[in-house]
């Protein structure tokens, strides 16, 4: 499939998928006659890892590390000791997941000020 397609199917930005090429976190399998670049199945697998690391926070080194354990390509990275690695990356991501939780928490708390002082405010003006 071409980076269109793929950039709709993930949620990312053609930009971003073009860097991500650039700096070979994902590296489309192949290119047209036209030279479109085409992606498959797994590529399109990978972008979307990509992006869930990403909204955790993880730095492009980081993403490039993490996939190097987690979806291996040939000529790729070598990890040492993948597994306690993977486990430091999950200790990582369970960190973030809980700072996400409690932005979350704080952000609801807000809104739910926000609807009581509206409803409060919309029956002030009423006669």
């Amino acid at each position: 499939m071409q980076i269109g397609e793929v950039a709709e199917r993930t949620g990312l930005s053609l930009r971003t998928i073009r860097y991500y090429e650039e700096v070979e976190l994902v590296v489309p399998s192949a290119h047209s006659q036209g030279g479109f670049r085409l992606y498959t199945e797994p590529d399109v697998n990978r972008l979307t890892l990509a992006k869930r690391m990403k909204s955790l926070g993880f730095q492009l080194e980081e993403m490039l590390e993490l996939l190097a354990i987690l979806d291996p390509v040939p000529d790729g990275p070598r990890i040492d000791d993948p597994a306690s690695r993977l486990a430091e990356f999950a200790v990582i991501a369970e960190r973030r997941c809980a700072e996400l939780r409690a932005q979350l928490r704080s952000a609801e708390e807000f809104a739910n000020l926000l609807r009581a002082q509206l409803a409060l405010s919309r029956r002030e003006r009423r006669p």
